[in-house]
């Protein structure tokens, strides 16, 4: 279990967050959440023991593994992929180096009967004992798994690693860190750089890791299929919800609420009482009450509020030229890379106003099928344009093009054209740039910011039909949402290559699926693609299993069938009812006991070690009655929905 106690950061600017006491348990699974630059990977490097907090101390049991993926990942190494993780786990290379040593010498001796030679065999049984420990026998095994999973083929695992990109790179990294299991895993930011099957793929990885999770990421959904806390950095502090992404989402917006209805209050009567000391202070007689109500207001502790932008977009985007009903065909187009063939024989006309995903695994061909489109690369068959098609690609850099020079206004003015130029101030609104954030220079904007400011500039170009290659990186889930209410109210047509499935589900009217070479069209959503897409990762016998499932399912049930739904339905609801009673007890408990722990003397190592064992203990059973209450109720919502 890890513990901070009275945890605090100090910067010149101020604190980042102070006075933090926090337990993390083994099978906790953590989303850390706040506004970029709250604190959020600044923690997780004080939690892998990589930086040191400025006040405060964190405790962890004595050889516990942490593993961080960080977004600033250097590998600086001359190894093949495959080398480099099979190469990663120190103690497994050391017990099968001196395993080898000693099967060497063994061969080499015939004093057999010698208290040396008996020695070596104990020690070598031994080390086989922790070699099987570790799994060693499964290593490679384990090792290849992850990489597929994580998205590389075959043929690359023998591929220097100083070959791959950034992003492959981090994708290493983030298997290195995976195969080797730590007690406690840190990820920073882990699907910015994986595809949509990569991200599904981790996702029930981490489902079922045993260890702790803490995890940052701007992918909503992730969050919550992954985590069942989530830790806030808000105003320097860390509060923490015992809840998913969205369910802490709702429960934050009525606190809100709550909040801001006291701050009114105060502000209220704060006002009425400055009203009575400007009254009264110039008055001998009541100066003395003046001087108290003065006091009264100085230990007042004033509520404040984290203000969060709720801009909204109610904005469309007229289109400044109209297209002809048809704007895109492609005819027998195909790219070939030496021996490679990555596209072949893709025939399609894509009408106005469609609204298309792209998706598919990193490598199968997305980005050439874009540059063909765009008539950046050569290739066979043609491409063509239909009637006053004006055509942009917003690439995954553009941020990094836009003029330093000028402010957040001239960026915008210099290239919106028609009506729309009268409301700029009101687009850059709904794009969360308001007041004297519009006379900023671009220079001093942060990546996030800029990436909005060109998104913005791009929905406000004179073009019809847009290419849109992983817009939502770096922005945070506020900046999304923004940018898909603009999409939404676009008028023109567009392609989106993007990982993010929350942000595609409701977006797109069809998905292009790049396999094989060819282009296969969807017209499911996102979530039904993706269950069609992660079969091919399940063994055959449970793709049977589920069929079976199925089949059963869609019975109709009897008269007899429906009294025993009925008799379950009701055992059920007495289960998940005193289930309920043991949790709401339990939190009890442990809330107690994080109140003893914030004030413990970790100088009494015996009464601390106990102490931690138990709420250890205490942690499992409540996580072991939330799991067995969630399978209740989803036992019970699958009777409700039986067909009657």
């Amino acid at each position: 279990m890890l513990t901070l106690d009275k945890v605090g950061v100090f910067l010149p600017q101020g604190y980042l967050f102070k006075d933090v006491s926090l337990q993390i348990t083994t099978g906790d699974k953590i989303g850390l959440v706040g506004k970029n630059g709250a604190g959020k990977s600044t923690l997780l490097k004080i939690l892998s023991g990589q930086n040191k907090p400025t006040e405060g101390a964190l405790h962890f049991p004595k050889d516990s593994k942490v593993g961080l993926l960080s977004q600033d990942i250097k590998i600086e190494t001359n190894d093949t992929l495959l080398a480099y993780l099979l190469g990663s786990n120190d103690e497994l290379n050391q017990v099968n180096s001196r395993i080898t040593l000693i099967n060497d010498e063994l061969v080499q001796r015939s004093d057999y009967d010698s208290e040396s030679y008996l020695k070596l065999l104990d020690e070598l049984s031994e080390l086989n004992h922790r070699f099987d420990v570790l799994d060693g026998s499964k290593w490679e095994e384990k090792v290849a798994s992850v990489l597929k999973g994580l998205g590389f083929r075959d043929d690359e695992l023998n591929k220097p690693l100083q070959k791959f990109s950034g992003g492959w790179k981090m994708r290493a990294e983030l298997a290195r860190i995976l195969v080797n299991q730590p007690d406690v895993l840190l990820l920073d930011e882990p699907t910015n750089h994986l595809d949509i099957i990569s991200i599904s793929w981790l996702e029930n990885y981490l489902q079922r890791f045993e260890g702790a999770v803490i995890v940052i990421s701007h992918d909503r959904l992730f969050l919550d299929r992954v985590t069942k806390r989530t830790l806030d950095i808000h105003l320097g502090k860390i509060s923490d919800y015992p809840y998913s992404f969205s369910k802490y989402k709702s429960v934050r917006m009525d606190e809100l609420e709550r909040i801001e209805r006291q701050k009114k209050q105060q502000d209220k009567e704060i006002k009425e009482t400055e009203d009575l000391i400007n009254k009264f202070r110039a008055k001998k007689n009541k100066a003395a009450f003046a001087q108290s109500l003065i006091k009264k207001l100085e230990k007042t502790e004033r509520i404040e509020i984290d203000e969060t932008d709720q801009s909204r977009m109610k904005i469309r985007f007229p289109l400044s030229i109209e297209p002809g009903k048809w704007v895109l065909e492609l005819e027998n187009v195909g790219k070939s890379f030496n021996e490679r063939k990555v596209l072949s024989g893709i025939s399609i006309t894509v009408g106005k106003g469609e609204k298309i995903a792209l998706l598919g695994p990193n490598g199968v061909g997305k980005s050439t099928l874009l540059k063909r489109i765009m008539g950046t690369l050569e290739g066979e068959g043609s491409v063509q344009y239909g009637h006053n098609v004006q055509i942009t690609y917003f690439a995954q850099d553009q941020a990094e093009k836009l003029d330093p020079d000028r402010t957040v206004y001239e960026t915008v003015d210099a290239i919106a054209v028609g009506d729309i130029r009268r409301e700029l101030r009101t687009v850059l609104g709904a794009f969360l740039f308001s007041g004297e954030d519009v006379e900023k220079k671009v220079n001093v904007l942060s990546g996030g910011e800029r990436t909005r400011l060109a998104l913005c500039q791009l929905l406000l170009s004179p073009a019809n039909f847009l290419i849109l290659d992983e817009p939502t990186n770096h922005l945070d889930l506020q900046s999304k949402e923004v940018l898909k209410q603009a999409l939404l109210n676009y008028g023109g047509t567009f392609i989106i290559v993007s990982h993010d499935r929350e942000f595609l589900d409701g977006l797109t009217n069809r998905i292009w699926d790049i396999e094989n070479g060819g282009l296969k069209i969807h017209h499911d959503s996102v979530s039904e693609y993706l269950q069609l897409k992660l079969k091919q990762f399940e063994p055959t016998d449970k793709k049977q299993e589920l069929a079976k499932f199925s089949e059963k399912e869609s019975a109709v049930p009897n008269y007899t069938d429906q009294k025993e739904l009925k008799r379950q339905r009701s055992q059920l609801n007495n289960k998940i009812r005193q289930a309920e009673e043991r949790i709401s007890a339990l939190e009890v408990n442990l809330k107690l006991m994080d109140e003893q722990i914030a004030k413990m003397d970790y100088s009494d190592r015996e009464r601390a070690d106990e102490l931690l064992k138990t709420y250890d203990a205490l942690k499992k059973t409540l996580n072991e009655e939330m799991d067995s209450w969630e399978k209740l109720t989803e036992s019970l919502m699958e009777i409700d929905q039986s067909p009657s």
